[in-house]
C-alpha cells in the first residue's frame, strides 16, 4: 500500500512539471554585445576612416536602440553624432544596411519620414548567429558609401568574437 501512494505521488509531481514546462517562459533571454565589443568595433571604424583621411562620428546602438558606444573624431562636425546615431537605430530596426533602404520609402504610397531614422548609407546591423544584436552607424566622410564601408571595417574586426559568441 505504502508503494502505491510513492507512486501516485511521483506521478502527479511528473504531470505538474511537464505541465510546468509547457507554460510559456516569463522572460526572454536576449543576446547582447559586450561594452568591450562595441569599443573596439568603434575604434576599428575611426582607425579605417582616418586611414582614408576622413574625420567620423561612430554609435554602436544596442538591440533595443540605446547608444552603447558613441565615438566622435577629434574634427568630426557635431551634427554627426544625431546622424550616425539615426543610421544606427535604423540599421537595426530594419536588419539590412541603410544604403539599402535610401529609396524604399521614396514611393508616394510608402510611410513619411520617421523622427529618428535616418535612410541614407552608413549603418549596418549587428548580428551575431543569426540574431540582431544591434547596429552601426558612421557619418562624416564625404559620402555614404564611405561612412558604410568604415562601419563595416569596425565589424570585421569584432567579426570573429561575433561568430564564436554564439
Amino acid at each position: 500500500m505504502r508503494k502505491l501512494r510513492y507512486g501516485a505521488g511521483a506521478a502527479a509531481l511528473c504531470l505538474a512539471a511537464a505541465a510546468a514546462a509547457e507554460e510559456p517562459a516569463v522572460v526572454i533571454p536576449i543576446q547582447r554585445l559586450t561594452a568591450d565589443m562595441a569599443l573596439k568595433a568603434a575604434q576599428a571604424t575611426v582607425t579605417a576612416c582616418r586611414k582614408l583621411g576622413f574625420n567620423v562620428t561612430v554609435t554602436i546602438v544596442d538591440r533595443g536602440g540605446h547608444e552603447q558606444v558613441v565615438l566622435r573624431d577629434t574634427l568630426a562636425v557635431p551634427l554627426t553624432v544625431t546622424i550616425a546615431k539615426q543610421k544606427a537605430y535604423a540599421a537595426m530596426n530594419f536588419n539590412t544596411a541603410t544604403s539599402e533602404l535610401e529609396n524604399r520609402f521614396s514611393s508616394p504610397f510608402s510611410p513619411g519620414k520617421v523622427d529618428g531614422v535616418i535612410l541614407s548609407a552608413g549603418g549596418i546591423p549587428i548580428n551575431a548567429g543569426g540574431t540582431i544584436i544591434g547596429g552601426v552607424g558612421v557619418s562624416g566622410a564625404p559620402s555614404g558609401k564611405a561612412d558604410e564601408d568604415c562601419a563595416r571595417a569596425g565589424l570585421d574586426a569584432i567579426n570573429t568574437e561575433l561568430e564564436m559568441a554564439l
